[in-house]
């Protein structure tokens, strides 16, 4: 199945196993949007306000979407989402949480600071596959993502 669009895809993942995982369910389900990676917090803020490493590097487009790890190193992925939902210029960018966390104080706290969606990573290879499709169908595939208008 392709994607109707090309948008790129930002996920926040510091688990080189589980990205990789991502990303081969993401090409065995033919996504064909760019997937761009960051391994922590800081990075992930420096990819979106385009600073340190990519600081006019060109590499570092508008996602339409963003898919989140909450543990990640450095500033965790809560300080990320609330910072990026403060943000006048990058609030309307939808949020997936992606996280090992089922805590219904983790969930809570995600919905309350603006997360758009929250997946559970399911230990399970065939409920992970479920759940990726899922992600994929829903915001790959179907939701109209917000455009910036300048």
């Amino acid at each position: 199945m392709k994607t109707k669009q090309c948008d790129p895809l930002l996920v926040a993942e510091d688990s080189d196993e589980d990205f990789e995982v991502l990303q081969l369910l993401m090409q065995q389900m033919d996504v064909q949007n760019p997937i761009y990676r960051c391994t922590n917090g800081d990075k992930v803020l420096d990819f979106l306000y385009q600073e340190g490493d990519y600081e006019n590097s060109g590499v570092a487009p508008r996602p339409s979407v963003i898919l989140l790890d909450l543990n990640l190193p450095g500033t965790d992925g809560r300080d990320v989402l609330q910072q990026l939902k403060q943000d006048q210029n990058l609030k309307e960018i939808p949020i997936v949480v992606f996280t090992t966390s089922s805590n219904p104080k983790d969930v809570e706290f995600c919905y309350q600071k603006g997360a758009n969606g929250y997946l559970v990573k399911p230990v399970d290879s065939t409920e992970l596959e479920k759940t990726v499709q899922a992600f994929v169908d829903y915001w790959l595939e179907v939701n109209t993502a917000p455009f910036k208008f300048s």
